[in-house]
């Protein structure tokens, strides 16, 4: 835990890299110290096809799913730290949001093989 998943326009391939995103979202995850590195799972969607208000606007969405139990400061750190490190791309004319979701901890399923 947590899942971090990467929605971003594919157009953006242009200017950046899948793993760099990756690896962005990933040190943001780091540096919150709310996880260890090994338990942060990190993953990509693109999407070719997407409309931002009236014009095509790239553009970066981060979901990060954490088992629920943390307090809202430590949501918000979270995201800000995430953020950040999508900011420090220094890409242009790109909207960036993160959202953080809890995962009903009496449902979730884990196994590893």
């Amino acid at each position: 835990m947590p899942h971090c998943i990467i929605e971003y326009s594919k157009e953006l391939e242009k200017k950046v890299s899948p793993q760099t995103l990756i690896n962005h979202v990933y040190q943001g995850a780091l540096a919150s110290d709310l996880f260890e590195g090994p338990d942060i799972k990190t993953r990509t969607l693109a999407y070719e096809h997407h409309q931002t208000g009236d014009e095509r606007l790239d553009f970066i969405h981060v979901s990060v799913r954490i088992l629920s139990g943390r307090t809202d400061v430590q949501k918000q750190a979270l995201s800000h730290s995430v953020l950040s490190q999508l900011q420090s791309l220094s890409l242009q004319s790109v909207s960036l949001t993160v959202e953080i979701l809890d995962i009903d901890r009496s449902s979730y399923a884990k196994h590893v093989a």
